[in-house]
């Protein structure tokens, strides 16, 4: 019964944050502890000399930035506020809490980390120029570049320098972090409950009866893009024999920056994409963990 429950716990977590949405407001506060807590608690498993640029990280930056211009490209004719929304689903970089599930997935939390890390800072530099270009901000680069990085280069490293701290300063607690993993799941299923309802709750504020139609489409077409970049990712992944840190990192996106791109530069029925993707692609991580769970069961 323990083992059911833990494996329609994320599904629970994501139903709870639709249902309790009105009182997200008042959690919200919690989600960078969690996700700090939760990347720390993964990169104990970790061994410093495990970061490192690879061949898989380049092909997996090479596929995702040819699937955003193929995207944005193929739908700007037809409509630009679809276009710019789910372009903005690929363009940005993986979740910072990707790892996180990756490693109780089975795949290799060095092989995402090192693409977070360095996807994160890819989109910093080019993002202010790129979405500049197809929107419709008067933010200047410095201050661009500068938001971006205060927003998710913190999350990224103090959990690194964190782990690597209580690995030489105090080793048995590093251990005991380091064989009860299963403390970030939690953490997670948490996370989740809060992200979603924060998700909900975003859609129906910025809901236009106007742009019904539009909202539709970028809400569908989210779900569309999230499959594709999860195929793209494990297909990338499988030349390299990890296809679940291939997934996870094209598949797992930053929805609280792409939001925030979103709103800066572009019109704000785009952002609708974005907070729709949370859905997805929790949806597909937690069918994922379920499956995962029952395989090893067996």
């Amino acid at each position: 019964m323990r083992q059911k429950l833990k494996d329609w716990m994320l599904p629970i977590a994501m139903l709870g944050g639709v249902v309790f949405y009105k009182w997200m407001g008042h959690l919200t506060f919690l989600s960078p502890f969690l996700i700090f807590a939760m990347l720390t608690i993964t990169y104990c498993r970790l061994e410093p000399r495990e970061f490192r640029p690879h061949r898989f990280q380049a092909w997996l930056m090479l596929a995702q930035m040819t699937f955003a211009a193929i995207v944005l490209l193929a739908l700007l004719p037809l409509n630009h506020n679809v276009a710019t929304g789910l372009f903005i689903c690929v363009f940005v970089p993986t979740a910072t809490a990707a790892p996180v599930i990756t490693a109780m997935l089975g795949g290799s939390i060095s092989h995402v980390a090192t693409y977070s890390l360095l996807c994160n800072v890819f989109v910093a530099i080019t993002g202010p120029v790129v979405l500049a270009a197809i929107g419709d901000t008067d933010m200047t680069f410095a201050d661009s570049f500068y938001r971006i990085c205060s927003a998710v280069l913190p999350l990224l490293l103090l959990p690194i320098i964190t782990a690597f701290i209580l690995r030489y300063a105090w080793r048995s607690f590093h251990d005991f972090l380091a064989k009860n993993q299963s403390l970030s799941f939690y953490m997670w299923a948490v996370s989740l409950f809060i992200v979603v309802g924060s998700s909900v709750s975003f859609i129906i504020r910025n809901y236009d009866h106007d742009h019904l139609p539009e909202i539709i489409v970028l809400a569908l077409g989210s779900g569309v893009v999230c499959l594709s970049q999860f195929f793209i990712g494990r297909r990338v992944g499988a030349h390299f024999g990890d296809k679940v840190s291939g997934g996870q990192s094209l598949g797992q996106k930053n929805t609280v920056l792409a939001i925030w791109l979103a709103l800066a530069y572009l019109n704000p029925v785009a952002s609708v994409a974005p907070a729709a993707y949370v859905a997805w692609h929790n949806t597909v991580n937690s069918w994922q963990l379920i499956h995962h769970h029952k395989r090893n069961r067996k």
